[in-house]
């Protein structure tokens, strides 16, 4: 892989993809078994991921994130080419943004152009997926498209707009976040949010319309973890699966792993507990990765409870700081913070990409993964970290043959 992103060239040899995960490198072996890179500014150590009691303090407050990942990878036809789907966000009508892919030969895949508007994918169990049109203007990689269920006369479907099925009706908002807040109402214009608030921030309740196939349960039964090519092998679902994970309303849940709190185990939980840092759950169900693209991040859904939103608050007055476990927890808690940096309990879809212009209201220090130099993402570690610090990190984590990807090492950034 190569770049030049942002006025630098750099580029990440293949042989530091994590091909597995790290139990199943060697015998004795915990998912806590990975390296930590810690940069403090332009200051970067080198640790073992159990080592991170001892780099936080007192009154430190951890947001994790509780989504779930699905078993998002359906086989399927699409005439007479075989297809994998990538089922990655459902919206308000049912319907769910999808990514077809081609198979390689090898047990992953390798991108296929969607579409055309009107093309039907047959899936297990009868179910027909039928495509509609792109995401969004001007790129054809992912496409609204319902699932209809087995038997369904014609191929309609009641009780939903077979067109409207974007996350909000007026569509995206830069920058902002479409959502609502504790009394179930939406806080940009005063309608009703889909998502419930009162449920301990589960985010997002969807009705399915009569004649549209239930797609979770599909998922469970047929579905296997989304796997790019430079894994090793399938590996089981529960592999995918962080210590936070909660089972998500509906089957809720998110296409691919947030993969930063893989690491953690419930023996570091408690031993983190145990020396004053404290926990914030909240959620963010996160959508297929655009791994060859490095498209920037979509709309999608979360939820800031109010019990977290007031652990951050206090945490901030208190002294503490705030360290988002992933980029999906910086961008459901920035999306729930005001202009004054008061979280506030904020439930429904997101828009915001977290950029240096944009900046961080809240967040003190991230802990996520290591990022191609294409991604996106980076632009939020610059946000958080500045720069120099991001540059800095990488030049070490490549001098010291740090992992990439969900399987891989992980970083801890702090301002």
């Amino acid at each position: 892989m190569r770049a030049l992103a942002r006025g630098r060239a750099w580029s990440v040899p293949e042989e530091l993809s994590a091909r597995v995960p790290a139990e199943r490198r060697g015998p004795g072996l915990g998912r806590d078994a990975v390296r930590l890179l810690v940069s403090r500014g332009t200051e970067v150590t080198h640790h073992a991921f159990p080592e991170l009691p001892g780099l936080l303090r007192a009154g430190d407050l951890l947001l994790v994130n509780t989504s779930p990942t699905l078993a998002a990878a359906a086989d399927g036809r699409l005439g007479s080419d075989r297809v994998v789907v990538h089922f990655s966000t459902r919206g308000e009508d049912g319907r769910w943004a999808v990514e077809l892919r081609a198979p390689d030969g090898r047990g992953t895949t390798r991108p296929r152009a969607g579409g055309p508007a009107g093309a039907v994918v047959e899936l297990a169990e009868g179910v027909r997926l039928v495509l509609e049109e792109p995401l969004a203007a001007g790129s054809e990689r992912l496409w609204w498209a319902r699932a209809v269920a087995s038997g369904a006369r014609d191929g309609r479907v009641r009780g939903g707009n077979a067109l409207g099925g974007g996350p909000h009706d007026g569509g995206a908002h830069d920058g902002d976040a479409t959502g609502a807040d504790a009394t179930g109402t939406d806080a940009r214009d005063g309608g009703t949010a889909d998502a419930d608030a009162r449920d301990g921030g589960t985010a997002g309740r969807v009705v399915r319309p009569s004649g549209v196939a239930d797609v979770p349960g599909l998922l469970r039964r047929h579905g296997r973890p989304i796997r790019y090519a430079y894994t090793e092998r399938d590996q089981p679902l529960s592999a995918y699966q962080t210590v936070f994970a909660l089972p998500g309303a509906d089957g809720a849940g998110s296409a691919e792993m947030p993969s930063a709190a893989r690491p953690f185990t419930p023996r570091l939980v408690a031993e983190l507990v145990s020396r004053g840092v404290q926990f914030a759950p909240l959620t963010l169900h996160t959508g297929v990765a655009s791994a060859e693209a490095h498209e920037p991040p979509y709309p999608e859904r979360f939820a800031v409870p109010e019990a977290s939103a007031r652990l951050v608050n206090a945490a901030r007055a208190g002294g503490g700081r705030v360290v988002a476990v992933g980029t999906t927890a910086v961008r459901a808690v920035e999306s729930a913070a005001g202009a004054d940096g008061i979280v506030r309990a904020c439930a429904g879809w997101t828009d915001l990409v977290v950029t240096p212009g944009r900046g961080v209201r809240v967040v003190d220090g991230l802990l996520t993964g290591l990022h191609e130099p294409e991604a996106s993402h980076l632009l939020m570690l610059e946000a958080v970290a500045g720069r120099e610090a991001v540059e800095r990190g990488y030049e070490e984590a490549l001098a010291g043959r740090y992992l990439w990807h969900e399987f891989g090492d992980v970083h801890l950034l702090l301002r």
